[in-house]
C-alpha cells in the first residue's frame, strides 16, 4: 500500500504530465494554424536581403515615391486589404515594407529593434532599391520609425504623414501583453498558449481599435492568425514593451525635425489618445498640419481612407524644407482640427 507521500507524488506527476501533454498538443496545433494561414495568404511581394534581415516588401504604381509603414501587430496585408495600397498607387510609387518580425520579414535576435534600428535598416533598404527621398506615411507605432527615419536622415525624407501615432510616453494596458517577448517563458507561451488567448480576445481588441466606428468589412477579411503566429507575437510584444521608452527618447528631438509633417488621427481614438499624442505633437511642431477625423477610431486607413490620402497629398505638396516662419499652432490645410483637451504632463 502506497504511503500518503507517495500518492501525493504520483498525483503531482500526473498533473505535470497532463500539463506537458496539453502544451505539446497546443504547440502542434499552433504550428498547423500558422502554416495554414501562410498557405492561404502567401507573400504578396518580393524579398530583399539587408544586413542579414530578409525584408518582405511590395512596390506598386509610378510617380513620387511613397513609403508605407504599418503599425504594431500588423503587416502589408493589412494595408492591402484596407485599399490604401491601391489608392496610393494611382498617383505614387508605393513601397510597403513588412517591418522586422511582422508579416514575412525576419527579425534577427541579435538586435534590439528600436525605432532607430528599424529606421537605419529601412534607409539601407531604400538605398538598395534606388528610392530617393520618399514621402513616409506611417500608422500607429510605425510613426515612431518614421520619425526616427526623418531625424536621422533628414536629407533623405521628403515629408511625413503620421497616422494615429504614439508620440509621448504613457502607461498603456498593452504592456501587460509583452510577456511573449521574454526569453524562455515567452518562447514557451507564444508557441503554445498565447496564440489561443490572442484569438479569444481578438473581437475585443478589434472593438477597441475601431470604436466608435464599426469594424469595417475590409478588416474583417484580415486573417487573425497572421498576427498570432509565434514570430509575429514576439515582434508585437517586444514593440509594445519598447514603445513608451522609444517615445521618451524621440520626444526630446521633435523640434529638430526639418521635414514637413502632416498629422492625422481619429478624434475618438480609444487605443492611442489623440489629445495626449497627435494634438501635443502638433503643438510641438508649429509648422505641422493636424486633422482629427470626427467619429473615427484608431484604424483610420480602414475607417476614413480618403482622409488618409488627403494627408499624404498634403505631405507631398508641403514645401521642403519646412517654412519655419509659419505661425505657431496653424491648423491643417483641411481646416478641420477638432478641440481636444490635453492631459497635463
Amino acid at each position: 500500500m502506497k504511503t500518503s507521500t507517495g500518492a501525493m507524488r504520483d498525483r503531482r506527476l500526473r498533473r505535470w504530465g497532463l500539463a506537458a501533454l496539453t502544451l505539446a498538443v497546443s504547440a502542434v496545433l499552433v504550428h498547423r494554424k500558422s502554416r495554414a494561414v501562410e498557405a492561404d495568404y502567401p507573400p504578396l511581394g518580393t524579398f530583399l536581403d539587408v544586413d542579414g534581415v530578409r525584408l518582405h516588401l511590395l512596390m506598386r504604381g509610378k510617380g513620387e515615391p511613397l513609403l508605407l509603414l504599418h503599425g504594431n501587430g500588423s503587416n502589408v496585408l493589412d494595408l492591402e486589404l484596407s485599399g490604401l495600397l491601391e489608392r496610393a498607387a494611382e498617383r505614387y510609387q508605393v513601397i510597403a515594407i513588412d517591418r522586422p518580425g511582422f508579416g514575412y520579414s525576419s527579425r534577427p535576435r541579435g538586435t534590439v529593434w528600436t525605432p532607430q534600428a528599424q529606421a537605419r535598416l529601412i534607409h539601407r533598404a531604400l538605398a538598395q532599391l534606388g528610392i530617393v527621398r520618399p514621402i513616409v506615411a506611417a500608422h500607429s507605432l510605425g510613426t515612431q520609425v518614421a520619425l526616427a527615419l526623418a531625424l536621422e536622415f533628414p536629407d533623405d525624407v521628403r515629408s511625413l504623414a503620421l497616422l494615429s501615432g504614439y508620440y509621448f510616453p504613457s502607461l498603456r494596458p498593452d504592456l501587460a501583453l509583452s510577456t511573449p517577448a521574454m526569453p524562455l517563458i515567452g518562447a514557451l507561451l507564444r508557441h503554445t498558449l498565447a496564440p489561443w488567448i490572442g484569438r479569444l480576445i481578438w473581437p475585443l481588441q478589434l472593438r477597441r481599435l475601431f470604436d466608435p466606428a464599426e469594424v469595417t468589412p475590409s478588416f474583417r477579411a484580415y486573417p487573425a492568425w497572421m498576427s498570432l503566429r509565434p514570430g509575429a507575437l514576439r515582434a508585437t510584444a517586444a514593440e509594445s514593451a519598447l514603445a513608451p521608452m522609444a517615445a521618451a527618447v524621440l520626444r526630446r528631438h521633435y523640434r529638430e525635425l526639418t521635414v514637413p509633417v502632416v498629422i492625422l488621427a481619429g478624434a475618438d481614438d480609444r487605443f492611442i489618445d489623440p489629445g495626449w499624442n497627435s494634438v501635443r505633437l502638433h503643438r510641438e511642431l508649429p509648422t505641422s498640419e493636424l486633422t482629427l477625423a470626427p467619429g473615427a477610431g484608431h484604424m483610420v486607413h480602414h475607417i476614413v481612407p480618403e482622409e488618409v490620402m488627403t494627408a499624404i497629398d498634403a505631405a507631398s505638396a508641403a514645401p521642403w524644407p519646412i517654412d519655419a516662419t509659419r505661425p505657431s499652432g496653424q491648423a491643417g490645410r483641411t481646416g478641420r482640427e477638432q478641440p481636444v483637451e490635453v492631459p497635463a504632463s
